[in-house]
């Protein structure tokens, strides 16, 4: 029975909005901003500080910030008065907390290197979310009330962190394709996709349990 849901995502193509829409369907506990508190708290970085600097270019926390909020590489940070971190011990953190949530299911967990971390389990259903550089740009410049440039470096360079950093800890390119159960265009909008996957994930259980019969 497959009762974690795991969604990876490229920036920008909706992970956490559909994440959300799939888990309030489901009656699922969805694991995404509460994962990133968490991961916070164990670090004792300022939960309130990268809520502020979230989706700004702070020379200081910009990188932690990612890896924090958006499950991003960072490379040894530079603040040592917001955190005493470096990426070894971070990915740790991630794994630590990414384990915890799925002992809580049935959930939906989103990004934070879930399918990485779960790989080996029976228990999980993986889907990875993509879109169009334009559909991306256009979604995070509303998210950012129209500031072009931020948009624009923030589509152009988060994705590339998350390579890098799947890369780095895995050793694998990102995204691997054989992780996944499915791979969707979030192009057919939010609600298609949603039901796109509530549609995948009830098809897999119930070949699971015609498997057991």
């Amino acid at each position: 029975m497959k009762q974690i849901l795991l969604i990876d995502r490229e920036f920008g193509a909706g992970g956490s909005t559909i994440g959300e829409k799939v888990a309030a369907r489901l009656g699922w506990k969805l694991f995404d901003q509460a994962l990133s508190e968490e991961i916070a708290k164990l670090a004792k970085i300022p939960v309130q500080e990268c809520r502020k600097r979230e989706e700004r270019s702070d020379p200081l926390l910009h990188k932690l910030v990612n890896i924090i909020w958006r499950g991003s590489f960072m490379p040894n940070p530079s603040s040592t008065e917001e955190a005493i971190l470096d990426t070894q011990r971070l990915a740790g953190l991630l794994e630590k907390v990414v384990l915890e949530a799925a002992e809580q299911k049935p959930c939906v967990i989103v990004g934070r290197g879930a399918p990485y971390f779960l790989r080996n389990r029976k228990d999980i259903f993986c889907v990875f979310l993509y879109a169009s550089r334009d559909l991306k740009y256009h979604r995070v410049l509303k998210r950012l009330g129209g500031n072009e440039k931020e948009a624009i470096e923030l589509v152009d360079t988060i994705d590339d962190d998350r390579r890098k950093f799947v890369k780095q800890y895995f050793g694998h390119d990102w995204p691997k394709r054989e992780l996944f159960h499915a791979m969707l265009n979030t192009g057919m909008g939010d609600d298609n996709t949603v039901e796109e996957i509530l549609h995948l994930l009830e098809s897999a259980n119930r070949k699971n349990q015609a498997g057991q019969t």
